[in-house]
C-alpha cells in the first residue's frame, strides 16, 4: 500500500538536464530501497539507479554512471533523480520503484511497488 508519484519528466537537448522527483505516500521498511528504472518500446524494463533507505547505499547502472545521481528526502519521503549530460540513448519511459526489503536493489523482482511512469525524451 504504498503510492508512487513521479515527476520532472520532459524534452531536452542532448546535454542538457532534468531531475526526475518520485513521491511516496509513504515510507517503506527501513531495509528497503527505492530504486529507478527505465523502459523503451520493445525493450525489458532497465534498472538506472538505487538507494537503501537505511545507509543511503547507492547503486548505479554502468550505462549512467558519472551522469545520474540519486538521492532522497526522508523528511519528504521522496526519492530524485539528477540526470545530466543526457543522451538521446536515455529517452525512454522512467519508472520510480519501491522495494520493501531489497537484498539485490539492481533487480526488478526486489520491488513491491511502482509508479506510472514519466516519459523523458532527449533530442539529438
Amino acid at each position: 500500500q504504498v503510492q508512487l508519484v513521479e515527476s520532472g519528466g520532459g524534452l531536452v537537448q542532448a546535454g542538457g538536464s532534468l531531475r526526475l522527483s518520485c513521491a511516496a505516500s509513504r515510507r517503506t521498511f527501513s531495509s528497503g530501497a527505492m530504486g529507478w528504472f527505465r523502459q523503451t518500446p520493445g525493450k525489458e524494463r532497465e534498472f538506472v539507479a538505487a538507494i537503501r533507505w537505511s545507509g543511503g547505499t547507492t547503486y548505479y547502472a554502468d550505462s549512467v554512471k558519472g551522469r545520474f545521481t540519486i538521492s532522497r528526502d526522508d523528511a519528504k519521503n521522496t526519492v530524485y533523480l539528477q540526470m545530466n549530460s543526457l543522451k538521446p540513448e536515455d529517452t525512454a519511459v522512467y519508472y520510480c520503484a519501491a522495494a520493501r526489503l531489497a537484498t539485490w536493489p539492481t533487480a526488478r523482482s526486489e520491488y513491491d511497488y511502482w509508479g506510472r511512469g514519466t516519459q523523458v525524451t532527449v533530442s539529438s
